[in-house]
């Protein structure tokens, strides 16, 4: 189509610009093709005085009579900013245009694309006219604006705006087309000739600060039409009129609308004064400072209209939230045949077939892959610990060797959580691939296929609080434990099928005995239950003590001819501290230690997992003995050293570092009972002793990321209720988080 139609020879010039206006005036309608003069703000300000903008848009208005009709623009749009992206251009000494990707998207060139251009066509045809007969016959840009408008009437805003961006389109798509294909098609040749093409080309470089000012103009004026678009889009069952974002944007779209396509009217007027006077048409000062006022005044129209759009889909997003949260609520109350419905819930698939990855071949599978099967949902935030997934690989590794055992009929997969208000960045998306790579189970294939309601879900319901869980549902989906991670830690895969059922089962077989404390971490310890010698099993971050305590129960153990072996087990904290003391005990020989750190940090952990297994069954029981004893290693490893004696599986005492050194340095003074009570209640007896004089304060440290914590304790020493205070706790250990934990301390 030629943009200009049929004209009158001579006529078709606009007469000449007039001079750049100083920077205190403001530029007005003016005639002959120009603009007047309008008031430019270094900062952004109006391009019009106040007064004279009301009686502009008041004009505006009364041009705007919508018949009602439903106008679909968005695949015209999609269309529009194909041909513009691909006609935009890059000017170094030649102009030549940026190559756009290769593949044309088939959205663009399909759905309804033929329906909607055979009922938009001939309005589209209008337009462009309108704007070539009244840039060449000497209108100015207000008039040709309005006339537009009147044009466009009975279209809605949106429509309107996408209409003229076409009609700027064809016109523009064509001027770049045979500039790209003249060289090479001699039709392209002739008709680019006709519009001086050839020329122009040859003499580019003087015209890069007008393809410059049209192509920010361009992006400025395709960037308010989509949100325009996006505008029409909201859903309304979601987002109201009385909504004060909406409200807000709707009184400024016609304002919007207005100048932007004002703004089309100055570059195709560019690109008409261009072919039809060639390439002796320089840029003036005030066509540069016209183009750029309106890029400046667009910009500004746009920010707003995306901070508007913005709070929109805020309130949108937050309902939908809602919404889906309920259904989550509903859901899992409900009885299934299978889980898929619950898994699809909870991991959005959206366009994406395949949400997850196969831990073991690392390939996208289908949720099909655990349809009917016991899914652990290991909940964690990226920064799970090396610690924490070195021993759950470990136990997952040993349940798939024997496939055949009732405690192998589970499958794994990561739910990694990541706080929606945080922005995704580079960093964490490696971290997260770091994370996935290590892991032999099933992972969601991004954190963002887990949806804000289901992380609230997550966070109210089961409550995560950044330590990891692991969510237990049966073949129907239904939840059989809100965390088995302790029980994990503590009995592994022979805790399957992790139901509270299982776990008081399990419970019901243990004892106060070594092995309780030592299973599943250390062979070699077993091995001395199974030749029934006598141990000592200590922890503490004191040097000194360390020393003190091996060389005095060695020479107890020598003077009383018992055979005895000693382990370390380091702190559950201060690790730097512990690392001291294991290089101290390596030099001087004092004792056996767990040379890998993870052991260290899974007895803790396990210790840890016992108290919280008991107080997650509501079950935490203040008389029962085996829980009192392991209340007190927990305490005791928060004030100083400690030390368990056991001969073979049975313990015979339970006692801080203080008491247990001064009963082993008082040796002399209950010596002379062994040969009548034995060793075994001779120490016991005289630890009591000690113990009664010194009771040690009690302490309890839960970290606010645990999830539940238990409302009050009793102290596992006197029995009384203890005192409950807030900390802020940083132990500078590798692998917890850079800012202070927030711990609950009873």
């Amino acid at each position: 189509m030629d943009f200009r139609g049929s004209l009158p020879p001579q006529k078709a010039l606009p007469p000449p610009r007039a001079p750049m206006p100083p920077p205190s005036r403001q530029l007005m309608r003016g005639g002959g093709g120009g603009y007047g003069e309008q008031q430019q703000h270094r900062g952004g300000g109006n391009m019009m005085m106040m007064s004279d903008d009301n009686v502009m848009m008041k004009q505006i208005a009364a041009t705007h009579a919508p018949d009602g009709r439903e106008v679909d623009v968005k695949p015209l749009l999609v269309l529009v900013e194909d041909i513009l992206n691909r006609a935009t251009l890059q000017v170094d000494t030649t102009l030549s245009p940026i190559q756009a990707k290769n593949e044309i998207e088939d959205k663009a060139y399909q759905i309804n694309q033929v329906s909607m251009l055979e009922a938009l066509s001939y309005t589209i045809d209008r337009v462009s006219k309108e704007i070539a007969y009244k840039a060449l016959g000497g209108a100015d840009a207000h008039s040709t604006t309005v006339a537009i408008f009147e044009t466009l009437a009975s279209f809605p805003w949106d429509a309107k705006l996408v209409l003229t961006l076409a009609a700027f389109a064809l016109h523009y798509g064509e001027f770049w087309l045979l500039a790209q294909i003249y060289s090479s098609n001699q039709l392209a040749k002739a008709m680019a000739t006709l519009r001086q093409l050839p020329m122009i080309m040859e003499n580019s470089g003087p015209l890069k600060p007008r393809f410059d000012a049209l192509n920010k103009l361009i992006k400025a004026m395709v960037e308010v039409t989509r949100c325009m678009v996006q505008f029409k889009e909201l859903p309304p069952s979601y987002i109201s009129e009385d909504v004060p974002a909406l409200t807000q944007a709707m009184t400024h779209i016609p304002t919007a609308v207005y100048w932007t396509i004002r703004s089309v009217v100055a570059c195709a007027n560019q690109i008409t004064l261009l072919t039809t006077m060639g390439h002796e048409y320089a840029l003036s000062t005030t066509d540069a400072w016209e183009l750029s006022s309106l890029e400046h005044k667009l910009t500004n129209i746009c920010d707003h209209l995306k901070q508007q759009l913005g709070s929109c889909y805020q309130l949108i997003d937050d309902k939908k939230n809602v919404e889906t949260f309920r259904m989550l609520v509903e859901l899992f109350e409900m009885t299934h045949i299978d889980n898929m419905k619950i898994l699809k819930a909870l991991i959005h698939a959206r366009d994406d077939p395949m949400p997850i990855v196969d831990g073991s071949t690392k390939r996208k599978v289908t949720l099909e892959v655990l349809r009917r099967k016991n899914v652990l949902l290991l909940i964690s935030d990226l920064n799970i610990s090396h610690d924490e997934l070195s021993i759950l690989e470990q136990i997952y590794n040993e349940s798939r060797i024997h496939t055949t055992r009732l405690d192998s009929q589970y499958e794994v997969i990561w739910i990694p959580i990541v706080d929606p208000s945080i922005v995704w960045t580079e960093a964490m998306h490696k971290q997260f691939e770091t994370l996935q790579s290590t892991m032999p189970w099933y992972t969601v294939s991004h954190p963002s296929v887990i949806e804000k309601a289901v992380v609230r879900y997550i966070r109210e319901k089961w409550h995560f609080r950044n330590k990891a869980i692991l969510v237990v549902l049966d073949p129907q989906g239904r939840v059989v434990s809100p965390n088995a991670i302790h029980m994990m830690w503590i009995w592994g895969s022979n805790a399957f099928p992790f139901t509270s059922l299982r776990e008081e089962s399990l419970w019901r077989e243990e004892a106060w005995r070594l092995e309780l404390l030592v299973n599943g971490i250390d062979p070699m310890i077993l091995n001395w239950i199974k030749d029934g010698k006598y141990i000592f099993l200590y922890g503490g971050d004191d040097v000194e003590w360390v020393r003190k305590f091996t060389n005095t129960a060695r020479a107890v153990a020598v003077a009383s001819r018992i055979p005895l072996e000693m382990a370390y087990v380091g702190k559950s904290t201060k690790k730097e501290l512990v690392r001291r003391v294991l290089a101290t005990i390596t030099v001087e020989k004092l004792s056996y230690f767990w040379q890998d750190p993870t052991m260290i940090w899974f007895f803790w952990t396990r210790l840890e997992s016992m108290l919280f297994s008991k107080i997650q069954q509501g079950k935490l029981d203040d008389h029962d003995p085996m829980m009192l004893e392991i209340k007190k290693l927990l305490s005791y490893d928060k004030e100083g050293g400690w030390a368990v004696l056991s001969k073979g599986s049975n313990i015979i005492s339970n006692g801080h570092g203080n008491t247990v050194l001064t009963t082993l340095v008082e040796y002399d003074l209950w010596k002379e009972e062994i040969p009548v009570k034995g060793f075994d209640l001779a120490y016991d007896d005289h630890h009591k002793k000690v113990h009664g004089v010194t009771y040690p304060c009690c302490r309890f440290e839960f970290p606010n990321t645990a999830g539940r914590i238990p409302e009050g304790m009793k102290c596992p020493e006197c029995h009384r209720y203890m005192e409950k205070y807030t900390t802020f706790l940083c132990c500078h250990d590798e692998g917890h988080p850079t800012a202070s934990p927030f711990r609950g301390e009873l």
